[in-house]
């Protein structure tokens, strides 16, 4: 009986020493932004883990390295303008997704294959299905601009429209996302 009393007193002081340290702890969630900060502490020492060993690892095309989404507002003929989706993915599969600025407008979805062209710096679009390609010139691994159909720099006074840029490299989404 003694000994059980000894044991009912340890389970109690370690109850409340459990419940004192609880109480001088509160526990705290993580915010959004610290979350954010660690990802991305987290990538960077991934990608430094991944620069050393640089040499072991089979060189990777350009292309496959360029990969992402891309966003943009490209002018309009006949509305306010077309909210513009672009999706490189693996296995040089694209998916474009664009939108006009319409009243009910719905969105138009375009699959296909993209080529890169390291002489031209270009993204070439080949649809899945009867269609136009599209040409994108590379401007830097951040910025495609739109080409027109025959493969040169749209000119005249909405020019520098015609331009799409990759998710990460934008601080704000207020275009198209998906």
């Amino acid at each position: 009986m003694h000994t059980l009393k000894i044991q009912l007193k340890q389970n109690m002081a370690l109850a409340f020493f459990a419940v004192l340290v609880s109480a001088l702890h509160p526990a705290m969630a993580e915010s959004d932004k610290q979350i954010q900060e660690r990802v991305l502490k987290a990538r960077e020492m991934a990608h430094q883990q991944h620069t050393e060993h640089e040499g072991h690892v089979k060189p990777i095309s350009e292309s496959e390295e360029f990969r992402g989404v891309f966003y943009g507002f490209l002018p309009c003929n006949d509305c306010n303008g077309i909210k513009t989706t672009l999706s490189l993915k693996q296995k040089n599969n694209y998916l474009l997704v664009t939108q006009p600025a319409r009243e009910s407008s719905r969105e138009y979805y375009e699959k296909g294959k993209y080529s890169w062209n390291d002489k031209n710096h270009t993204v070439v679009l080949t649809p899945r299905k009867e269609s136009t390609k599209r040409q994108y010139h590379i401007e830097n691994e951040g910025t495609l601009i739109q080409l027109n159909s025959d493969g040169e720099r749209i000119t005249g006074d909405r020019a520098d429209d015609y331009i799409l840029r990759r998710s990460d490299t934008v601080k704000s989404r207020e275009v198209h996302i998906h």
